[in-house]
């Protein structure tokens, strides 16, 4: 997984989970330990589909690391995938596992109340089945991955962009899945995590405020993190610098797929030259536009409509 200098690098490859999304809209308050009355939505899902399918549509070049079953749902998230603009030739079908499932309920307001993954076929990712997919690294102008890959993938990737591999951008994704990541985090150019996730990785060292948890994470040896606060905004921690950006005001339709939207954005605005708080700021457009969209990655989303 060596670059090479002489081929201009023009592409984001996204590693992680993909998955049949069902969203279980409440039609009012929700009651635990008891059945509430909803309306369901399906859609594809995955965090690392997610934000390349959101890079797809705003006219990024970008490739698809995963594993999906052989199965009618496999195969329907790949044709999808490819229309939308993802090259789908890195993703491993296998017969073994079944495609990943995440089910997630929404109150009224279109909050999360409570989400459940089977991700069989992405926790049985390598870094042995995942080395072919890494061939053209010399295009690769970022990786991105999501923490749903097991701890020994994401140790590999790390450990690749120390050796001089393309940056390397992670998502935390859960309180879980986060402690995936090792103490050392050298080699990490970009960590997108919330303030719960920032507190699971941070374990007894955890601070009480969200700027003094974004440079907390930083010490850990990434070079930039950016804090995720919900409807209070995030915090990008760089160097010795941090900045405290707004959240871009919508009205909520369903807030799943925002976080990986706000990710996608902010790779689009780093690739265009932007700096970090600009390129987040730009995160938080795509964010807002998936947060109005009933849909996990909004089908108004267009270099234009960030404009």
């Amino acid at each position: 997984m060596s670059p090479s200098a002489t081929v201009a690098r023009d592409r984001v490859v996204c590693v992680g989970n993909a998955a049949l999304d069902r969203t279980y809209a409440l039609t009012g308050p929700a009651h635990l330990a008891t059945s509430n009355p909803a309306v369901l939505r399906s859609s594809f899902g995955g965090v690392a589909r997610n934000v390349a399918e959101n890079l797809g549509r705003l006219g990024v070049a970008v490739a698809l690391v995963t594993q999906v079953g052989d199965d009618t749902g496999g195969r329907a998230l790949r044709a999808d995938c490819a229309k939308n603009g993802v090259d789908v030739s890195g993703v491993i079908v296998s017969a073994a596992y079944p495609t990943a499932e995440y089910v997630a309920i929404v109150d009224a307001a279109g909050e999360l109340v409570i989400g459940a993954s089977a991700t069989a076929a992405i926790d049985a990712l390598s870094i042995a089945s995942l080395g072919a997919a890494f061939d053209e690294d010399a295009r690769t102008a970022w990786t991105f991955a999501d923490c749903t890959l097991p701890a020994p993938v994401l140790a590999a990737l790390l450990e690749d962009r120390r050796a001089g591999g393309p940056p390397l951008a992670v998502d935390a994704v859960s309180i879980a899945k986060a402690e995936r990541l090792p103490n050392d985090l050298r080699g990490l150019d970009l960590l997108f995590l919330n303030e719960d996730e920032a507190r699971a990785l941070l374990g007894a060292a955890a601070a009480g405020d969200p700027v003094e948890l974004a440079r907390e994470v930083r010490k850990r040896g990434a070079t930039a993190v950016v804090l995720t606060r919900g409807a209070r905004g995030a915090v990008v921690a760089e160097g010795n610098a941090t900045t405290e950006i707004a959240v871009v005001p919508a009205n909520p339709v369903d807030v799943t797929g925002a976080g990986d939207a706000l990710i996608a954005g902010t790779l689009f605005g780093l690739l265009r030259g932007d700096e970090l708080p600009d390129a987040v700021r730009t995160g938080g457009l795509a964010a807002k536009l998936t947060i109005e969209s009933p849909a996990t990655v909004s089908r108004s989303l267009t270099r234009a409509a960030l404009a």
